[in-house]
């Protein structure tokens, strides 16, 4: 019993750090600065001034912050889904992968020319700091979503680069420098890590998806958890067979994201908690391992925040900017994506790496890389609200939805659809007696409007934005599309 009040104390704190952690999300919605700034800051300087508390292994690091990312990875491909993935596939291909590559060329050109680093730290921490992570943005955006395709090339991007980036690092620390031949086997085990990723993603992506659907439990708590232990088996089965189990989870997510399954909803809203708790434990757990007296060295915080302007002004606008040709996107919405590469857990992730490898002068270059994430989140990120607005890229406010009203069926609905009224479209503005463009037998059951239920009859008006739940055959799903969520084009246009 000597163990108990110790531990109790041990989880006293952890709930605290918890709950702080959740609620800072309401402080960063006024001071713009992302919650995971905060968190890493302070779990900084808890470190030093807390002497129970100290730096926790970088095994440990790596294994925390690893199941961080699985979740992370996996609740952001499931909240993209197939079909806003295969709307922009193109731009987050070339953008993630293309565009990772272009990113840490142009950094570790500028540490090698500005800096004076040796050319392969200059690329490691250039990789470090490559990867983008769009959770920041959506942390300081608040309750705003971006619309269109420049949120889904941002939260694809970042599914993307987060993979290729880790494989990158880990490809180039197992050789060990720079040579002709080192650069074939960074070449050759990237593309390695890579395919076998995207083939096991995608196979146990259809596999989980038939084992939800055709395998019930006894419990409808179980089938949150078994999505959970299914991607956690497909990172290690890729990851055992030399591929990729981060990207193997992205694409599993996104296949599943928008399929119907057994309570998905409580699958979603499992995993969209869980990826916030795996946010919080990743930014904390690195935040420990930070020693502030680095930072303050001359020959840090100058090259970091040097490099930090380097890529927020010039490199992401300049190399970045031609991978998004052929993205759909106006100047405004291009120039908001650029600015928007913020980085986050995952850059300090890799610079732990350079500590684990025991690289010369390794503590100078991960706080290097520590400086920019920190200049990334609170600067730059402090000012994406605003270039949101001065750009005019299209948002809009989700309000919370405490409530819900559903119905359990023994089978699936198929004749089920659930759609949004989009401004322009053929229902907007439009009474239900007025919709002549809507498939025979098709039938409005449900309205909910600025989250209030709406009374239907043949005389009730549809507005843009109204969430309807349409009863019609599966066969029309394409034909109610076109009703209630595709604007009307001009014949002139």
């Amino acid at each position: 019993m000597t163990d108990t009040y110790p531990y109790a104390w041990l989880l006293a704190l952890i709930a605290a750090v918890g709950l702080a952690a959740l609620l800072s999300n309401r402080v960063t919605a006024r001071l713009r600065v992302p919650a995971p700034a905060l968190m890493l800051g302070a779990a900084a300087v808890a470190v030093k001034v807390v002497p129970p508390l100290h730096t926790p292994s970088e095994q440990t690091v790596n294994r925390l912050v690893t199941v961080a990312l699985v979740v992370l990875l996996f609740d952001g491909g499931m909240h993209i889904g197939w079909p806003r993935f295969r709307a922009a596939a193109r731009s987050i291909a070339v953008v993630g992968v293309l565009g990772t590559f272009l990113t840490a060329a142009g950094a570790a050109l500028f540490l090698h020319l500005v800096v004076g680093l040796d050319w392969y730290p200059a690329l490691l921490v250039a990789t470090a700091v490559a990867p983008t992570d769009p959770a920041v943005v959506f942390s300081v955006l608040g309750q705003r979503e971006i619309a269109g395709p420049s949120g889904t090339i941002l939260e694809g991007e970042s599914g993307a680069n987060d993979p290729v980036g880790i494989a990158l690092m880990a490809s180039l620390l197992s050789a060990g420098g720079l040579s002709g031949a080192a650069f074939g086997q960074v070449g050759g085990q990237f593309l390695l890590q890579m395919g076998v990723g995207a083939a096991v993603g995608v196979v146990g992506g259809r596999a989980m998806l038939w084992f939800m659907r055709h395998v019930p439990l006894p419990g409808e708590g179980l089938y949150p958890l078994r999505t959970l232990a299914c991607a956690l088996a497909l990172f290690g089965l890729a990851t055992v067979a030399h591929g990729s189990g981060f990207l193997a989870v992205f694409i599993a997510g996104i296949l599943i994201g928008e399929e119907r399954a057994p309570y998905k909803r409580e699958i979603e809203h499992f995993h969209s908690a869980l990826a916030s708790l795996g946010e919080i434990v990743a930014f904390v757990v690195l935040g420990l391992t930070v020693d502030l007296a680095e930072l303050t060295r001359l020959d840090v915080w100058l090259p970091g925040l040097a490099l930090g302007l380097a890529l927020a002004l010039v490199l992401r606008p300049v190399l970045v900017a031609p991978c998004l040709a052929g993205a759909g996107l106006n100047r405004n919405e291009k120039g908001f994506v650029l600015f928007s590469g913020l980085k986050g857990a995952v850059p300090i992730l890799l610079g732990s790496f350079l500590l684990a490898s025991h690289l010369a002068d390794a503590e100078r270059l991960y706080a290097i890389v520590v400086v920019v994430v920190i200049f990334s989140v609170v600067v730059q990120g402090s000012l994406v609200p605003t270039a949101a607005k001065l750009l005019r890229v299209p948002m809009r406010m989700v309000e919370p939805e405490p409530w819900t009203l559903g119905v359990r069926l023994r089978d699936e609905p198929n004749g089920v659809q659930r759609l949004t009224v989009a401004d322009g479209s053929i229902a907007a503005g439009r009474t239900i007696r007025e919709l002549s463009d809507l498939p025979e037998n098709a039938w409005v059951s449900f309205l909910v409007r600025d989250g209030q239920l709406v009374p239907v009859s043949a005389r009730t008006r549809l507005r843009a934005g109204d969430d309807a739940l349409v009863l019609a055959d599966p066969g029309v799903a394409g034909a109610l599309r076109r009703v209630f969520e595709q604007p009307v084009r001009d014949p002139a246009d």
